[in-house]
């Protein structure tokens, strides 16, 4: 019934090109279109990688009935029209991190896709790589006893991108780099959490900087975590245990995962298995997915993507950062409780259940809704390194 998968590109920024450079040795996909608002730009990303359409306005290349897979790769802010008009025409979508804005754009965007029966997944590219499963197997092991805490931490020097500090864009710290420390908890502790605390530093357009979070789970576990678009850190993930500790270098891209006892002696080491840019592995699971006629994909299900937004809404809260886009958040009690869960092949759509709001700490923020230019950026993504 399918052969290769026609694949689009809807961007072309950094992280398009890092796509465009791995789908082709994707054998599975075959590089069909790029869009861009800019047709020179699209015609020459088109020429530079090998795709065979080049299209200037997004709406051209969704109405281009071959078009079966479109990775969405623009600014956050621009993610949750990008997709609604993506479904709309029917198209199945693999969308860059941070997923959404928020939470209720998630869902939005969920129901739409259930309702059109097309695949939508949020390429957040640790949760596809096999690394992961190495990692939790390790831990599960009993190897260095029951895990008690974890720390975990993601820094570039970035602050000078634009699209970084621009709150009309998604700007600050927590979305664009801090979506891998919380993602790091989710897939190591889960997301049974009963308190959050955070605070940070602001940028002059009054986005977060600098992010210092620390989960508590129901089970008495804690997650420390930290992220920064003004420094550069180790990307270090720690996992403490009752008879030793593991260290995962670079959570951004699992490199090498070392486990060490008591006596803080090495006993062993994994490294990552060899890949192309790491991308590979959300395309191939997004190619199955559609083959198989799921909504979503095993390694990110709904939930899950929901459960991040949700946890991530609640920070901002707590930071009083918002966004121009949204009505200011009514601040709450946080957070959400959904219990991790290994799911194999979803049948069809998952159930998006309303997370239970347990226990928050919110402190008191002054921090004002800043006035930002209305100028915005074209296709302009994530750093490549921290993609």
């Amino acid at each position: 019934m399918f052969g290769k998968i026609d694949m689009a590109i809807m961007g072309t920024g950094n992280i398009a090109s890092t796509m465009a450079k791995t789908i082709k040795h994707v054998s599975e996909v075959s590089m069909y279109a790029v869009a861009s608002r800019n047709q020179d730009r699209a015609t020459q990303f088109a020429k530079d990688y090998g795709f065979k359409k080049a299209y200037g306005s997004y709406e051209e290349m969704l109405n281009d009935k071959k078009v079966n897979l479109v990775y969405v790769a623009t600014p956050i802010s621009e993610h949750y029209e990008n997709m609604i008009d993506c479904i709309e025409h029917g198209k199945n979508v693999l969308c860059e991190k941070s997923f959404t804005l928020n939470e209720e754009q998630a869902k939005k965007v969920f129901a739409l896709a259930a309702d059109k029966n097309v695949l939508v997944t949020e390429a957040i590219w640790v949760r596809y790589m096999p690394m992961l499963a190495q990692i939790q197997e390790v831990l599960a092991s009993n190897v260095i006893g029951e895990p008690a805490m974890l720390t975990a931490n993601l820094a570039y020097n970035i602050k000078q991108i634009k699209r970084m500090t621009d709150p009309k864009l998604g700007g600050g710290s927590l979305l664009d780099v801090g979506v891998y420390p919380i993602n790091f908890a989710s897939m190591m502790f889960g997301d049974d959490i009963v308190n959050i605390d955070a605070c940070c530093t602001y940028t002059s357009t009054g986005v977060d900087e600098s992010d210092s979070i620390t989960f508590r789970y129901r089970d008495g576990k804690m997650a420390v975590l930290t992220c920064s678009m003004d420094g550069i850190s180790d990307r270090q993930g720690i996992i403490y245990g009752s008879k030793g500790y593991m260290i995962i270098e670079n959570i951004n891209n699992f490199e090498t995962l070392s486990v060490f006892n008591s006596a803080n002696e090495k006993t062993a080491q994994y490294k990552r298995p060899r890949q192309k840019t790491g991308y590979e592995y959300e395309v191939i699971d997004a190619v199955k997915a559609i083959k198989s006629g799921w909504l979503e994909c095993p390694a990110m299900p709904h939930v899950k993507t929901l459960t991040i937004m949700h946890e991530m809404d609640e920070i901002r809260k707590i930071l009083n950062v918002k966004f121009p886009q949204e009505e200011a958040p009514e601040i709450t009690e946080p957070i959400l409780n959904v219990a991790p869960e290994k799911i194999e092949a979803p049948a069809e759509t998952p159930v998006e259940a309303e997370p239970e709001i347990i226990e928050s700490h919110v402190e008191e923020a002054t921090t004002a809704v800043v006035e930002t230019p209305a100028e915005t950026t074209e296709e302009n993504e994530e750093p490549v390194e921290n993609n």
